[in-house]
C-alpha cells in the first residue's frame, strides 16, 4: 500500500475538513518541506511566493471560500502551483444574506428589535423608517453572487444596474462604465466585488456622495473595497443615510466609530455561515485535494490557475 500524500492545514479547519483530509492524507501539524498539498482555512495567513518558497514539493493549495485575495495566485501559478477555491456552493447563501441585510438596514430591523426589548414600545411606537419602495439598486461586481443578488432584488420589484470591469452581454441590467456614474444613477449600492489591489478603496467619498443623502451601502464582498474612513465621514455628515456591512477592512477589528453609529447594521462576516453551506464549502476543499492527487485534476481552480490546471496533472 502506498504511503499517504503529506499535506498541511493552515488556519482553523471545520470538523468536516479535518476529518476528510485525515482520512485521505497524512496531515502534518505545520507546513514542512515534504508537503505536496495545502489546505487554507479560516484565518488571515498571507500565502505568497515567500510563504511557499520553503515548500519545494508543493503542488496544490485548496482554499476555503470564494474570495482568495490573501493568496498571491499569480505568483503561485508562476511556480507551477495550482490554487483552488470554493465558488458556487455559497452563492445562494450569500445572496440571501445580502437581501436580508439590505432590508434590515432600510427598515432598521435590529434597531426596532432593541427598541422592543428595552420596553420603549410600552411608551410609544417606533419612528417611521425608510423604505425599499422606489429605490434603484446598483451592484458593484456582477459575478456569480452579484447575479444571484440581482435576481432577488428584481423579485422585490426594484430596478438593477451594475458596474464592473466590462459590460456583460448576457445580462438584462444597464451597465455603467464608471462607479461614480452608477452611484449617481442609484440610491442603493451593493458591493459584491472581490478584494485585492484593483478594487481597494474604489468606494470612496466621491462615490458615497454620489449616492446622495438617501443612499444606502451594503457590503457582502470584501471590506477593502470600501474606504472605511470615507464611509464614516459620509455617515457622520449625513451624505448617505445608512450602511449594512458584513465585511470589514481589518477583520475581525471593526472601527469603533461604526460600532457607535445607531443607523448602521453590522454583521461579523456571516454571509456563508450556515451549517449547510459551510459543510458544502468544506467538502469542496477536501474534494479539490483528493481529485488532484487521484490524477483527476483540480475541480475549481481560481482564474489565474485555470490554464495551468488544464495542462498539468500530478505524476
Amino acid at each position: 500500500m502506498s504511503h499517504p500524500v503529506p499535506i498541511a492545514i493552515v488556519g482553523r479547519p471545520t470538523p468536516l475538513i479535518e476529518s476528510g483530509l485525515k482520512s485521505a492524507f497524512e496531515v502534518l501539524p505545520e507546513p514542512r518541506p515534504e508537503i505536496r498539498g495545502l489546505a487554507i482555512c479560516f484565518g488571515h495567513q498571507r500565502v505568497d511566493a515567500a510563504f511557499v518558497a520553503p515548500l519545494p514539493k508543493l503542488e496544490v493549495v485548496s482554499s476555503f471560500g470564494v474570495g482568495y485575495d490573501h493568496i498571491d495566485a499569480a505568483a503561485l501559478a508562476a511556480r507551477g502551483i495550482i490554487v483552488t477555491h470554493t465558488p458556487d456552493v455559497l452563492t445562494d447563501e450569500v445572496a440571501d444574506l445580502c437581501l436580508g441585510l439590505l432590508i434590515a438596514t432600510v427598515r432598521q430591523i435590529p434597531q426596532v428589535d432593541r427598541y422592543l426589548r428595552a420596553g420603549h414600545w410600552l411608551n410609544k411606537s417606533y419612528p417611521l423608517t425608510a423604505t425599499l419602495r422606489g429605490r434603484k439598486v446598483g451592484i458593484l461586481g456582477l459575478g456569480r453572487i452579484g447575479k444571484a443578488i440581482a435576481k432577488r432584488v428584481v423579485a422585490c420589484g426594484l430596478e438593477v444596474e451594475y458596474h464592473g470591469r466590462k459590460p456583460q452581454p448576457d445580462v438584462p441590467y444597464p451597465y455603467h462604465p464608471t462607479l461614480v456614474g452608477l452611484a449617481k444613477s442609484c440610491n442603493v449600492l451593493i458591493v459584491a466585488a472581490s478584494g485585492g489591489a484593483e478594487t481597494k478603496h474604489v468606494v470612496n467619498l466621491e462615490v458615497l456622495e454620489a449616492l446622495g443623502p438617501d443612499g444606502i451601502v451594503v457590503n457582502i464582498g470584501r471590506g477593502s473595497v470600501i474606504d472605511e474612513q470615507a464611509l464614516i465621514q459620509a455617515l457622520r455628515e449625513k451624505k448617505i443615510l445608512s450602511a449594512g456591512l458584513d465585511v470589514f477592512e481589518h477583520e475581525p477589528r471593526v472601527p469603533p466609530e461604526l460600532i457607535a453609529m445607531e443607523q448602521v447594521v453590522l454583521l461579523p462576516h456571516v454571509g456563508s455561515a450556515s451549517v449547510h453551506t459551510r459543510d458544502a464549502m468544506g467538502q469542496l476543499v477536501v474534494d479539490n485535494l483528493v481529485s488532484w492527487f487521484a490524477g483527476q485534476g483540480a475541480i475549481t481552480p481560481v482564474p489565474e490557475c485555470q490554464a495551468l490546471a488544464a495542462s498539468k496533472r500530478p505524476a
